[in-house]
């Protein structure tokens, strides 16, 4: 019989086994986070729409066509969130997180834009996000760049790029976008349409087309380093210097812009080539006057956010070590009596190894119907508990990967540490 529902195009499920890589991403992040003194903030999915148009920017294509807004029925205008930053703001000032204070938060959930769905990029899709607040300087940049690369040596990435630049000052912006703009007018027929749409309501994002022959136009043009004012200059190469001193390699490029307009001074990607068109995997900046536009004190700022679905195809393409979510356990029994004694033993074994993936048997049938469950769930180990087992307080321990004929019978007691060794996992005392 055919389906009668199907997900929502660009709305996708996650199913075992991939949960399990999700599972080890998030663990291995939030562990990371928390060393480094990062909160995780946990922000709602719907917001209201003015707050993504002031902080966003109402020409960006996130606003202008991306954006899964609606009106509820008191009339109010909502959108589901496409980004975190401008939320996490809107919290910290709403719960009195940001005045003269600093912040180190962190969060991680599904964003929600209406563009063409591809690998790696969907309209349900998920983001790591990290931000810090009410620290000017720049060696607050270098711990969030640091802490990324330590989150990409973790989970076994390699072959990542980090490319810089600075967007300076909002004056800094005014003086480029009028040469940039000056210069792109001499070749203005030669633009793509959405470039020359861009000219005048919002000439930076021109650098980020995906156009070859307007790349080419802007080969010759003015660089936004070459109107950096002094403060900017000082604090991208206090930037660069702390990479330097870390040993972290970058590519400064001057063509670099951020699709969001609340964007100032540094600026960065994590980019791969590994992905074909969807090569960022992290990117972020500073964005020092957003809190101030949302009606806050003046406040410095700082954040990125990487895309999971993202990762987890990188991890993917480079065969990184991922955790597959199957069981190492397999527990058999045979006969009522066993059934009883095998719940009870297993409860016994989840108290001793917390860490322990096993799976208890449901349903009876024969053993060899169990072992062949048993080893299509992917478990090393299996379990065989007959009722004359059971009366003797002893188990069958068969191996089901490797030598398939390695089989002995322990007693209970011996148990935890025998699957503690074999497994690496550790034992609670008793």
């Amino acid at each position: 019989m055919a389906n009668l529902f199907q997900s929502v195009r660009g709305f996708n499920d996650v199913l075992p086994p991939a949960t399990a890589q999700w599972q080890h991403l998030h663990a291995v992040a939030a562990g990371i986070l928390n060393g480094y003194g990062y909160g995780e903030i946990r922000l709602p999915i719907i917001e209201q729409l003015a707050l993504f148009k002031r902080s966003i920017g109402e020409v960006t294509d996130i606003v202008e066509k991306e954006m899964f807004a609606f009106q509820d029925r008191e009339g109010d205008m909502l959108a589901l969130r496409p980004e975190g930053t401008a939320a996490c703001v809107r919290a910290g000032l709403e719960h009195g997180l940001l005045h003269n204070q600093q912040q180190r938060l962190w969060y991680a959930g599904p964003m929600f834009r209406h563009e063409r769905p591809q690998a790696g990029r969907y309209r349900q899709f998920h983001q790591l996000g990290v931000e810090a607040y009410g620290m000017a300087g720049p060696d607050i940049d270098v711990e969030l760049i640091a802490l990324s690369a330590r989150l990409f040596r973790q989970l076994g990435l390699r072959d990542l790029t980090l490319e810089l630049n600075s967007l300076g000052s909002s004056e800094t912006r005014q003086n480029y976008r009028a040469a940039l703009v000056a210069h792109l007018e001499k070749h203005l027929s030669s633009l793509d349409a959405d470039s020359q749409r861009r000219l005048h309501s919002n000439p930076l994002r021109v650098l980020d087309s995906k156009s070859a022959q307007t790349q080419a136009l802007l080969a010759e043009a003015p660089s936004i380093l070459d109107f950096l004012d002094d403060e900017s200059r000082v604090h991208f190469d206090g930037l660069r210097q702390g990479l330097d001193d870390l040993g972290i390699a970058y590519t400064v490029n001057p063509r670099l812009v951020r699709g969001l307009d609340y964007y100032s001074r540094g600026v960065f990607e994590w980019t791969t080539t590994q992905l074909g068109s969807q090569g960022t995997v992290c990117a972020g900046g500073r964005y020092d006057g957003l809190v101030q536009q949302l009606g806050g004190s003046p406040t410095p700022a700082v954040g990125w956010a990487s895309g999971v679905e993202r990762l987890i195809l990188l991890l993917n393409a480079q065969a990184a070590a991922l955790p597959d979510g199957a069981p190492q356990v397999y527990f058999c029994w045979l006969g009522e009596t066993a059934q009883r004694e095998a719940r009870k033993l297993a409860e016994s074994l989840r108290d001793r190894l917390p860490e322990l993936r096993m799976v208890l048997h449901a349903g009876g049938g024969k053993l060899q119907a169990q072992l062949k469950r048993a080893d299509k769930s992917g478990a090393r180990l299996a379990l065989i508990l007959g009722d004359q087992e059971a009366a003797e307080k002893r188990i069958q321990v068969k191996s089901l990967r490797g030598n398939e004929s390695q089989q002995q019978t322990l007693a209970w007691p011996e148990l935890p540490a025998h699957l503690a060794g074999l497994l690496e996992l550790s034992e609670k005392p008793t």
